[in-house]
Protein backbone atom coordinates (compact mmCIF):
# COMPACT_ATOMS: atom_id res chain seq x y z
CA UNK A 1 0.00 0.00 0.00
CA UNK A 2 2.74 2.57 0.72
CA UNK A 3 4.15 1.35 -2.39
CA UNK A 4 1.73 2.49 -4.72
CA UNK A 5 1.05 5.54 -2.34
CA UNK A 6 4.57 6.77 -3.23
CA UNK A 7 4.14 5.77 -6.84
CA UNK A 8 0.88 7.67 -7.22
CA UNK A 9 2.55 10.87 -5.34
CA UNK A 10 1.60 10.57 -2.44
CA UNK A 11 3.44 11.70 0.67
CA UNK A 12 1.09 12.54 3.29
CA UNK A 13 1.30 8.85 4.88
CA UNK A 14 2.25 6.60 7.48
CA UNK A 15 2.82 3.02 8.43
CA UNK A 16 2.72 2.30 11.93
CA UNK A 17 4.30 -1.18 12.67
CA UNK A 18 3.92 -2.60 16.30
CA UNK A 19 7.62 -4.23 16.00
CA UNK A 20 11.15 -2.92 15.04
CA UNK A 21 11.19 -4.24 11.56
CA UNK A 22 9.18 -4.99 8.55
CA UNK A 23 8.80 -8.51 7.13
CA UNK A 24 5.56 -9.13 9.29
CA UNK A 25 4.63 -13.07 9.69
CA UNK A 26 7.90 -14.06 7.75
CA UNK A 27 9.80 -11.53 10.80
CA UNK A 28 7.95 -13.35 13.29
CA UNK A 29 8.22 -17.37 12.09
CA UNK A 30 11.86 -18.01 12.39
CA UNK A 31 11.65 -21.61 13.47
CA UNK A 32 13.49 -24.44 11.65
CA UNK A 33 12.40 -25.25 8.21
CA UNK A 34 9.93 -22.12 7.61
CA UNK A 35 9.09 -21.51 4.64
CA UNK A 36 6.09 -20.69 1.97
CA UNK A 37 3.28 -23.31 0.59
CA UNK A 38 2.89 -21.44 -2.42
CA UNK A 39 5.56 -20.95 -4.95
CA UNK A 40 7.94 -17.65 -4.57
CA UNK A 41 7.12 -16.54 -8.57
CA UNK A 42 3.53 -16.17 -7.54
CA UNK A 43 4.09 -15.53 -3.87
CA UNK A 44 5.66 -12.18 -4.42
CA UNK A 45 4.58 -8.70 -5.88
CA UNK A 46 3.67 -8.12 -9.51
CA UNK A 47 5.32 -5.00 -9.44
CA UNK A 48 9.01 -6.43 -8.09
CA UNK A 49 8.76 -9.72 -9.22
CA UNK A 50 12.22 -11.64 -8.96
CA UNK A 51 13.82 -14.33 -10.91
CA UNK A 52 16.16 -14.80 -8.61
CA UNK A 53 14.59 -16.98 -5.87
CA UNK A 54 17.08 -19.96 -5.07
CA UNK A 55 14.29 -22.34 -4.36
CA UNK A 56 10.34 -23.14 -6.03
CA UNK A 57 9.19 -22.46 -2.31
CA UNK A 58 11.25 -19.83 -0.73
CA UNK A 59 11.91 -20.30 2.80
CA UNK A 60 11.56 -17.59 5.64
CA UNK A 61 14.79 -15.69 5.35
CA UNK A 62 14.56 -15.06 1.91
CA UNK A 63 11.20 -13.86 1.77
CA UNK A 64 11.71 -11.36 4.67
CA UNK A 65 15.01 -9.93 2.92
CA UNK A 66 12.69 -9.42 -0.43
CA UNK A 67 10.43 -7.22 1.66
CA UNK A 68 12.96 -5.42 3.77
CA UNK A 69 15.11 -4.51 -0.02
CA UNK A 70 11.43 -3.50 -1.40
CA UNK A 71 10.78 -1.40 1.73
CA UNK A 72 13.85 0.01 1.20
CA UNK A 73 14.33 0.63 -2.37
CA UNK A 74 10.77 2.06 -3.02
CA UNK A 75 11.81 4.68 -0.36
CA UNK A 76 8.50 3.82 2.18
CA UNK A 77 11.20 2.31 5.01
CA UNK A 78 11.30 6.23 6.12
CA UNK A 79 7.37 6.59 6.28
CA UNK A 80 7.24 3.82 8.67
CA UNK A 81 7.21 4.67 12.40
CA UNK A 82 8.02 1.22 14.46
CA UNK A 83 7.48 -0.06 17.81
CA UNK A 84 3.94 2.06 17.33
CA UNK A 85 0.99 -0.64 18.49
CA UNK A 86 -2.13 0.42 17.74
CA UNK A 87 -4.34 0.04 20.66
CA UNK A 88 -7.29 2.06 19.60
CA UNK A 89 -8.64 4.96 17.93
CA UNK A 90 -12.34 6.68 16.97
CA UNK A 91 -14.10 8.42 14.18
CA UNK A 92 -14.49 12.32 14.55
CA UNK A 93 -17.77 12.93 12.60
CA UNK A 94 -16.99 16.29 13.11
CA UNK A 95 -13.52 16.70 11.75
CA UNK A 96 -14.50 13.72 9.39
CA UNK A 97 -11.18 12.25 10.27
CA UNK A 98 -9.70 8.67 12.09
CA UNK A 99 -7.54 9.99 15.46
CA UNK A 100 -5.63 6.59 16.53
CA UNK A 101 -3.22 5.78 19.74
CA UNK A 102 -0.66 3.78 20.05
CA UNK A 103 0.39 1.61 23.41
CA UNK A 104 3.48 4.22 23.88
CA UNK A 105 0.83 6.84 24.18
CA UNK A 106 1.24 8.54 21.21
CA UNK A 107 -1.81 10.37 18.92
CA UNK A 108 -2.18 10.28 14.90
CA UNK A 109 -5.16 11.97 12.90
CA UNK A 110 -5.29 11.12 9.95
CA UNK A 111 -8.43 11.28 7.15
CA UNK A 112 -7.97 7.60 5.61
CA UNK A 113 -7.04 4.54 7.87
CA UNK A 114 -6.00 0.76 5.91
CA UNK A 115 -5.67 -2.11 8.32
CA UNK A 116 -2.95 -4.19 6.98
CA UNK A 117 -2.36 -6.83 10.18
CA UNK A 118 -2.67 -9.97 7.96
CA UNK A 119 -3.86 -12.86 9.94
CA UNK A 120 -1.11 -14.78 10.86
CA UNK A 121 0.92 -12.78 13.44
CA UNK A 122 -1.07 -13.38 17.48
CA UNK A 123 -0.52 -16.66 18.08
CA UNK A 124 -2.95 -18.86 19.36
CA UNK A 125 -2.25 -20.87 22.64
CA UNK A 126 -3.99 -24.16 23.64
CA UNK A 127 -6.33 -23.37 26.79
CA UNK A 128 -5.42 -26.47 28.32
CA UNK A 129 -5.60 -27.03 32.42
CA UNK A 130 -1.61 -26.42 33.74
CA UNK A 131 0.15 -24.85 31.03
CA UNK A 132 1.03 -22.39 33.22
CA UNK A 133 2.47 -24.75 35.84
CA UNK A 134 4.89 -26.46 33.49
CA UNK A 135 8.43 -26.53 35.06
CA UNK A 136 10.08 -27.11 31.57
CA UNK A 137 10.43 -24.60 28.44
CA UNK A 138 7.36 -24.16 26.61
CA UNK A 139 7.09 -21.74 23.59
CA UNK A 140 5.22 -20.90 20.38
CA UNK A 141 6.47 -22.08 17.03
CA UNK A 142 5.73 -18.42 15.78
CA UNK A 143 8.05 -17.28 18.82
CA UNK A 144 10.25 -19.73 18.34
CA UNK A 145 12.98 -19.79 21.48
CA UNK A 146 16.87 -20.55 19.61
CA UNK A 147 18.26 -20.61 23.14
CA UNK A 148 16.72 -23.90 23.63
CA UNK A 149 18.58 -26.45 23.43
CA UNK A 150 16.95 -29.67 21.74
CA UNK A 151 19.33 -32.54 21.95
CA UNK A 152 18.66 -35.09 24.00
CA UNK A 153 15.50 -33.58 25.25
CA UNK A 154 11.98 -35.16 25.59
CA UNK A 155 10.15 -32.35 23.64
CA UNK A 156 6.78 -32.49 23.22
CA UNK A 157 4.79 -31.04 20.11
CA UNK A 158 1.39 -30.21 20.12
CA UNK A 159 -0.61 -29.44 16.94
CA UNK A 160 -0.20 -30.78 13.72
CA UNK A 161 -0.91 -27.80 11.08
CA UNK A 162 1.23 -25.78 8.14
CA UNK A 163 3.80 -25.20 10.52
CA UNK A 164 4.39 -28.02 12.17
CA UNK A 165 5.09 -30.58 9.46
CA UNK A 166 8.00 -28.04 8.51
CA UNK A 167 9.63 -27.90 11.94
CA UNK A 168 8.66 -31.36 13.78
CA UNK A 169 11.34 -33.05 11.21
CA UNK A 170 14.10 -30.87 12.52
CA UNK A 171 13.03 -31.32 15.74
CA UNK A 172 12.68 -35.34 15.44
CA UNK A 173 17.10 -35.26 14.34
CA UNK A 174 17.31 -33.65 17.77
CA UNK A 175 15.74 -34.59 20.68
CA UNK A 176 16.07 -37.67 22.66
CA UNK A 177 12.49 -38.42 22.17
CA UNK A 178 9.54 -37.14 20.64
CA UNK A 179 5.92 -36.88 21.16
CA UNK A 180 3.62 -35.57 18.64
CA UNK A 181 -0.15 -34.64 20.29
CA UNK A 182 -2.24 -34.82 16.89
CA UNK A 183 -6.05 -33.49 17.04
CA UNK A 184 -6.79 -33.66 13.37
CA UNK A 185 -4.44 -35.52 10.89
CA UNK A 186 -3.78 -32.50 8.01
CA UNK A 187 -3.56 -34.29 4.26
CA UNK A 188 -0.43 -34.11 3.66
CA UNK A 189 0.65 -34.42 -0.32
CA UNK A 190 4.43 -35.21 -1.43
CA UNK A 191 6.17 -32.64 -2.34
CA UNK A 192 10.37 -31.80 -2.75
CA UNK A 193 11.34 -28.40 -2.53
CA UNK A 194 13.80 -28.14 -5.62
CA UNK A 195 16.30 -25.41 -6.10
CA UNK A 196 16.41 -23.44 -8.71
CA UNK A 197 19.18 -24.02 -11.38
CA UNK A 198 21.42 -20.94 -11.71
CA UNK A 199 20.74 -20.90 -15.32
CA UNK A 200 17.25 -20.83 -14.82
CA UNK A 201 17.22 -17.54 -12.21
CA UNK A 202 19.94 -15.90 -14.75
CA UNK A 203 17.41 -16.76 -17.51
CA UNK A 204 14.02 -15.35 -15.35
CA UNK A 205 16.29 -12.78 -14.03
CA UNK A 206 17.36 -10.84 -16.87
CA UNK A 207 14.52 -11.84 -19.61
CA UNK A 208 11.23 -10.41 -18.13
CA UNK A 209 8.98 -12.18 -19.81
CA UNK A 210 10.62 -15.39 -19.28
CA UNK A 211 9.40 -14.11 -15.94
CA UNK A 212 5.90 -13.33 -16.41
CA UNK A 213 5.13 -16.60 -18.50
CA UNK A 214 6.65 -18.34 -15.67
CA UNK A 215 3.92 -16.24 -13.67
CA UNK A 216 1.69 -16.99 -15.25
CA UNK A 217 1.74 -20.88 -15.46
CA UNK A 218 2.07 -20.87 -11.59
CA UNK A 219 -1.14 -18.73 -11.30
CA UNK A 220 -3.41 -20.43 -14.36
CA UNK A 221 -2.31 -24.26 -12.29
CA UNK A 222 -3.27 -22.98 -8.56
CA UNK A 223 -6.34 -21.55 -9.55
CA UNK A 224 -7.56 -24.86 -11.21
CA UNK A 225 -7.66 -26.22 -7.71
CA UNK A 226 -10.36 -23.58 -6.95
CA UNK A 227 -12.81 -25.57 -9.36
CA UNK A 228 -12.79 -29.07 -6.56
CA UNK A 229 -12.99 -26.50 -3.74
CA UNK A 230 -15.82 -24.73 -4.45
CA UNK A 231 -18.82 -27.42 -5.30
CA UNK A 232 -16.86 -29.95 -6.85
CA UNK A 233 -15.43 -31.77 -4.21
CA UNK A 234 -15.53 -35.02 -5.86
CA UNK A 235 -12.67 -33.42 -8.51
CA UNK A 236 -10.21 -33.52 -5.66
CA UNK A 237 -10.51 -37.28 -5.28
CA UNK A 238 -7.42 -38.41 -7.45
CA UNK A 239 -5.84 -35.24 -5.32
CA UNK A 240 -6.40 -37.69 -2.02
CA UNK A 241 -5.13 -40.82 -3.64
CA UNK A 242 -1.93 -38.83 -4.03
CA UNK A 243 -2.17 -38.21 -0.60
CA UNK A 244 -3.14 -41.29 0.33
CA UNK A 245 -0.38 -43.00 -1.10
CA UNK A 246 2.29 -40.78 0.86
CA UNK A 247 0.93 -41.72 3.65
CA UNK A 248 0.93 -45.62 2.59
CA UNK A 249 4.82 -45.20 0.98
CA UNK A 250 6.06 -43.33 4.58
CA UNK A 251 4.44 -45.29 7.10
CA UNK A 252 4.48 -49.10 7.62
CA UNK A 253 3.13 -49.24 11.16
CA UNK A 254 -0.94 -50.04 10.17
CA UNK A 255 -1.79 -48.37 13.55
CA UNK A 256 0.27 -45.06 12.78
CA UNK A 257 -1.27 -45.23 9.27
CA UNK A 258 -4.90 -45.56 10.98
CA UNK A 259 -4.15 -42.56 13.03
CA UNK A 260 -2.69 -39.94 10.35
CA UNK A 261 -5.26 -41.09 7.35
CA UNK A 262 -7.40 -38.11 7.71
CA UNK A 263 -11.89 -38.97 7.81
CA UNK A 264 -12.48 -35.43 5.91
CA UNK A 265 -12.35 -34.49 2.55
CA UNK A 266 -9.15 -32.94 0.98
CA UNK A 267 -8.93 -29.15 1.32
CA UNK A 268 -11.41 -28.76 3.81
CA UNK A 269 -8.56 -27.94 6.18
CA UNK A 270 -5.45 -26.19 4.32
CA UNK A 271 -3.56 -29.10 2.06
CA UNK A 272 0.17 -29.36 2.81
CA UNK A 273 2.95 -30.82 1.16
CA UNK A 274 6.04 -32.48 2.83
CA UNK A 275 8.57 -35.50 1.68
CA UNK A 276 10.04 -35.34 5.37
CA UNK A 277 7.07 -35.07 7.78
CA UNK A 278 6.11 -38.74 7.98
CA UNK A 279 9.21 -40.14 7.78
CA UNK A 280 10.20 -38.20 11.12
CA UNK A 281 6.14 -39.65 12.74
CA UNK A 282 7.54 -43.19 11.56
CA UNK A 283 10.94 -42.93 13.12
CA UNK A 284 11.84 -44.60 16.20
CA UNK A 285 11.95 -42.18 18.44
CA UNK A 286 8.66 -40.29 17.63
CA UNK A 287 5.35 -41.23 18.83
CA UNK A 288 2.04 -39.86 17.77
CA UNK A 289 -0.65 -39.70 20.60
CA UNK A 290 -4.28 -38.66 19.41
CA UNK A 291 -5.74 -39.03 23.02
CA UNK A 292 -7.13 -35.52 23.68
CA UNK A 293 -4.97 -33.86 26.15
CA UNK A 294 -6.57 -33.54 29.12
CA UNK A 295 -3.88 -31.28 31.79
CA UNK A 296 -0.40 -30.39 32.14
CA UNK A 297 1.60 -31.00 34.75
CA UNK A 298 4.90 -29.33 36.09
CA UNK A 299 6.81 -32.52 34.19
CA UNK A 300 4.40 -34.12 31.50
CA UNK A 301 1.11 -33.80 29.89
CA UNK A 302 -1.49 -36.10 30.50
CA UNK A 303 -3.88 -37.55 28.31
CA UNK A 304 -7.86 -38.43 29.20
CA UNK A 305 -6.66 -41.99 28.55
CA UNK A 306 -4.64 -41.46 31.94
CA UNK A 307 -1.37 -42.23 30.58
CA UNK A 308 1.58 -39.23 31.98
CA UNK A 309 3.74 -38.32 28.91
CA UNK A 310 6.91 -37.15 30.91
CA UNK A 311 8.66 -34.03 28.68
CA UNK A 312 11.17 -31.55 29.37
CA UNK A 313 9.90 -28.86 25.98
CA UNK A 314 6.51 -27.70 25.31
CA UNK A 315 6.44 -26.63 21.65
CA UNK A 316 2.97 -25.37 20.93
CA UNK A 317 2.08 -25.22 16.79
CA UNK A 318 -1.61 -24.26 17.39
CA UNK A 319 -1.72 -21.57 14.88
CA UNK A 320 -3.23 -18.26 14.99
CA UNK A 321 -6.04 -15.95 16.29
CA UNK A 322 -7.49 -15.39 12.98
CA UNK A 323 -11.00 -14.50 12.74
CA UNK A 324 -10.94 -12.99 16.24
CA UNK A 325 -7.91 -11.54 15.14
CA UNK A 326 -9.53 -7.84 13.89
CA UNK A 327 -10.65 -7.75 18.34
CA UNK A 328 -7.32 -6.13 18.18
CA UNK A 329 -8.80 -3.43 16.36
CA UNK A 330 -10.37 -1.26 18.96
CA UNK A 331 -11.34 1.08 16.45
CA UNK A 332 -14.73 3.31 16.98
CA UNK A 333 -16.88 3.58 14.15
CA UNK A 334 -19.28 6.82 13.50
CA UNK A 335 -21.95 5.00 15.68
CA UNK A 336 -19.36 5.01 18.69
CA UNK A 337 -19.56 1.69 18.54
CA UNK A 338 -16.12 -0.29 18.38
CA UNK A 339 -15.31 -2.71 16.03
CA UNK A 340 -14.89 -5.60 17.76
CA UNK A 341 -18.43 -5.15 19.65
CA UNK A 342 -20.10 -4.53 16.15
CA UNK A 343 -19.06 -7.63 14.66
CA UNK A 344 -19.60 -9.74 17.61
CA UNK A 345 -23.07 -8.47 17.22
CA UNK A 346 -23.94 -8.34 13.61
CA UNK A 347 -21.16 -11.13 12.71
CA UNK A 348 -17.85 -9.92 10.65
CA UNK A 349 -19.28 -8.32 7.89
CA UNK A 350 -17.94 -6.40 4.91
CA UNK A 351 -18.34 -5.24 1.29
CA UNK A 352 -15.80 -6.93 -0.84
CA UNK A 353 -13.59 -7.83 2.45
CA UNK A 354 -12.51 -4.08 2.00
CA UNK A 355 -14.69 -1.87 3.55
CA UNK A 356 -17.36 -2.14 6.65
CA UNK A 357 -20.56 0.02 6.70
CA UNK A 358 -20.72 2.23 9.43
CA UNK A 359 -17.00 2.74 9.55
CA UNK A 360 -15.86 5.48 7.50
CA UNK A 361 -12.77 5.77 5.69
CA UNK A 362 -11.53 2.62 6.94
CA UNK A 363 -9.92 0.06 4.95
CA UNK A 364 -9.05 -3.96 4.99
CA UNK A 365 -5.91 -5.62 3.35
CA UNK A 366 -6.64 -9.11 3.41
CA UNK A 367 -9.82 -8.29 5.49
CA UNK A 368 -12.90 -11.25 6.14
CA UNK A 369 -13.54 -13.81 3.23
CA UNK A 370 -10.74 -12.71 1.23
CA UNK A 371 -8.15 -15.49 2.33
CA UNK A 372 -7.22 -18.52 -0.28
CA UNK A 373 -6.83 -22.15 0.00
CA UNK A 374 -5.44 -22.36 -3.51
CA UNK A 375 -4.04 -19.47 -4.44
CA UNK A 376 -1.52 -16.47 -3.69
CA UNK A 377 -2.62 -13.95 -1.07
CA UNK A 378 -0.85 -11.51 -2.68
CA UNK A 379 -2.60 -11.24 -5.51
CA UNK A 380 -5.79 -10.49 -3.72
CA UNK A 381 -3.94 -7.92 -1.32
CA UNK A 382 -2.86 -6.31 -5.08
CA UNK A 383 -6.22 -6.11 -6.08
CA UNK A 384 -7.90 -4.45 -2.51
CA UNK A 385 -4.81 -2.12 -2.45
CA UNK A 386 -6.14 -0.96 -6.51
CA UNK A 387 -9.82 -0.91 -5.41
CA UNK A 388 -8.61 1.56 -2.07
CA UNK A 389 -6.64 4.01 -4.55
CA UNK A 390 -9.94 4.28 -6.62
CA UNK A 391 -11.93 4.69 -3.57
CA UNK A 392 -9.42 7.68 -2.33
CA UNK A 393 -9.70 8.87 -6.00
CA UNK A 394 -13.50 8.96 -5.82
CA UNK A 395 -13.59 11.02 -2.48
CA UNK A 396 -10.89 13.76 -3.82
CA UNK A 397 -12.91 14.10 -7.31
CA UNK A 398 -16.00 14.87 -5.43
CA UNK A 399 -14.29 17.31 -2.64
CA UNK A 400 -15.66 14.91 -0.59
CA UNK A 401 -14.38 13.96 3.07
CA UNK A 402 -15.39 10.42 3.80
CA UNK A 403 -17.04 7.43 1.84
CA UNK A 404 -18.98 4.62 3.60
CA UNK A 405 -20.52 1.81 2.22
CA UNK A 406 -24.44 1.31 1.88
CA UNK A 407 -25.74 -1.16 4.51
CA UNK A 408 -27.80 -2.75 1.80
CA UNK A 409 -24.53 -2.88 -0.83
CA UNK A 410 -22.62 -4.84 2.35
CA UNK A 411 -25.94 -7.26 3.27
CA UNK A 412 -26.07 -8.20 -0.46
CA UNK A 413 -22.26 -9.14 -0.99
CA UNK A 414 -22.32 -11.08 2.50
CA UNK A 415 -25.43 -13.18 1.44
CA UNK A 416 -24.22 -13.90 -1.64
CA UNK A 417 -20.97 -14.87 -0.71
CA UNK A 418 -22.07 -17.24 2.13
CA UNK A 419 -24.54 -18.95 -0.18
CA UNK A 420 -21.62 -19.75 -2.38
CA UNK A 421 -19.50 -20.57 0.70
CA UNK A 422 -22.43 -23.28 1.33
CA UNK A 423 -21.16 -25.25 -1.26
CA UNK A 424 -17.87 -25.46 -0.62
CA UNK A 425 -15.11 -27.74 0.35
CA UNK A 426 -15.08 -26.15 4.63
CA UNK A 427 -18.49 -26.50 4.36
CA UNK A 428 -19.19 -29.67 3.34
CA UNK A 429 -16.55 -31.32 3.73
CA UNK A 430 -16.54 -32.98 7.47
CA UNK A 431 -13.77 -30.97 9.08
CA UNK A 432 -13.72 -27.67 11.32
CA UNK A 433 -10.72 -25.25 10.68
CA UNK A 434 -9.32 -21.99 11.41
CA UNK A 435 -10.98 -20.86 8.28
CA UNK A 436 -14.65 -21.11 10.82
CA UNK A 437 -15.46 -18.22 13.28
CA UNK A 438 -17.03 -19.70 16.69
CA UNK A 439 -20.02 -19.90 15.18
CA UNK A 440 -18.87 -22.14 12.44
CA UNK A 441 -19.36 -19.28 9.99
CA UNK A 442 -16.41 -19.03 7.36
CA UNK A 443 -15.12 -15.62 7.84
CA UNK A 444 -11.69 -16.42 5.76
CA UNK A 445 -12.15 -17.42 2.73
CA UNK A 446 -13.11 -16.05 -0.69
CA UNK A 447 -15.37 -18.86 -2.17
CA UNK A 448 -14.56 -18.95 -5.86
CA UNK A 449 -11.45 -17.93 -8.69
CA UNK A 450 -9.16 -14.74 -7.73
CA UNK A 451 -9.77 -13.60 -11.29
CA UNK A 452 -13.68 -13.35 -10.27
CA UNK A 453 -12.84 -11.16 -7.06
CA UNK A 454 -10.17 -9.57 -9.89
CA UNK A 455 -12.86 -8.52 -11.71
CA UNK A 456 -15.49 -7.67 -8.52
CA UNK A 457 -12.70 -5.16 -7.03
CA UNK A 458 -11.75 -4.26 -10.75
CA UNK A 459 -14.30 -0.62 -10.24
CA UNK A 460 -14.66 1.21 -7.72
CA UNK A 461 -18.37 2.20 -7.86
CA UNK A 462 -19.87 5.14 -6.21
CA UNK A 463 -23.01 4.53 -6.10
CA UNK A 464 -22.45 1.58 -3.88
CA UNK A 465 -21.00 4.06 -1.45
CA UNK A 466 -22.14 7.22 0.37
CA UNK A 467 -19.55 9.65 -0.31
CA UNK A 468 -19.45 12.91 1.49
Amino acid sequence: MAVQLRRRGYSDFIVLEKADSVGGTWRDNTYPGCACDVPSLMYSYSFESRGSWSKVWSSQPEIEQYLKEISDKRGVTQKIHFGQKLVSGYWSESESRWHLRTESGREYIAQYVVSGVGALHIPNYPNIPGIDEFAGQAFHSAKWDHTVDLQGKRVAVIGTGASAIQFVPFVQKEAGTLTVFQRTPAWVLPRKNFAVPTALRTVLSKIPITRRLARWSVYWGAESLAFGLNGHSNLMRPIEKVAKWNIERSIADPELRRKLMPSYRIGCKRILGSNDYYPALAAPNTTVISDRIEKVTADSIVTADGVSHPVDVIIYATGFHVTDGFDQLALKGARGEDLPSHWHRTGINTHLGITTEGFPNLFFLLGPNTGLGHNSVVFMIEQQIKYIMKAIDAVDSRGAQRVDVRPEVQEHFNKNIQHKLAKGVWTNGGCTSWYLDSQGVNRTVWPGFTWQYWRATKDFKPAEYEIA
